[in-house]
């Protein structure tokens, strides 16, 4: 249920359609799943409708809205009061690109690369495509969220396109991942384009700024593990020796 301000939004839109537009509140709770025609709004009220909604959300309701019920209509306003989510976040790791993109792209070993993951399994793999059920650390409530994605490694442009297979509380999540070598090193960024459900406990904007807080702890953990790997395999390759580094080996 979409809420706001402590009120659900259905309950918003009922009251702006009872206070501007004249509906007969007795009738729409007898009727939830009527539309606003059936309900008696004519093209005034709906414009009358769309003047408040716009005022107090900057969200359009389109002419159609009279075949909406007072609950669609809700959702419409959620959806467009709440854009899709959108992060970039990346970081800059002392080490040559072809170990960033070696360590990084192992997904049997994330469990040693973030901290957040309790359990990776490999489902399939063809060719540069992989699919796993990913199952993190119980939360605060003691829930462990497992999840299955897919990605697909390109080796030649270096760049990764990911997606979840069972979206839980999104609607959707796609995640691109870009390496690319820079003074320092290789800059790895993740960008993730994603929608919560109505359903979901947080909206879009709170995951936005939990992606965000997120991606910066675990790029920090990666940057330090990946480079930990480089000095060692340098190490090895100082004295000669032809030793596993732990994370990220093959």
């Amino acid at each position: 249920m979409t809420v706001t301000h402590g009120r659900p939004l259905t309950a918003e839109i009922t009251d702006i359609l009872v206070a501007h537009c004249g509906l007969d509140a007795d009738a729409a709770a007898r009727a939830p799943a009527a539309s606003l025609e059936e309900l008696g709004m004519d093209s005034l009220a709906l414009l009358e409708l769309s003047a408040v909604v716009a005022d107090r959300w900057q969200v359009s309701i389109p002419e159609q809205a009279g075949q909406l019920s007072i609950p669609a209509v809700a959702d419409l306003v959620a959806r467009r009061a709440d854009p899709p989510g959108h992060t970039e976040n990346g970081i800059v790791i002392d080490a040559p690109l072809p170990l960033v993109w070696e360590v990084t792209n192992e997904v049997a070993n994330w469990t040693e690369l973030f901290t957040e993951y309790a359990v990776v399994e490999i489902l399939h793999r063809d060719g540069h495509t992989v699919r796993f059920r990913l199952t993190m650390y119980p939360d605060e409530n003691g829930v462990s969220w497992s999840w299955v994605s897919e990605r697909t490694a390109d080796p030649v442009s270096r760049q990764v396109r990911a997606h979840r297979v069972e979206t839980g509380p999104f609607e959707y999540m796609r995640i691109h991942w870009r390496y690319t070598e820079e003074a320092g090193g290789t800059r790895m960024t993740w960008t993730q384009d994603f929608a919560m459900k109505p359903t979901a406990p947080v909206d879009n904007a709170a995951m936005t700024e939990r992606i965000n807080t997120n991606s910066v702890v675990q790029l920090t953990v990666i940057k330090d593990r990946v480079e930990r790997i480089a000095r060692q395999r340098a190490e090895h390759s100082d004295t000669g020796r032809d030793e596993p580094t732990g994370a990220g080996d093959e």
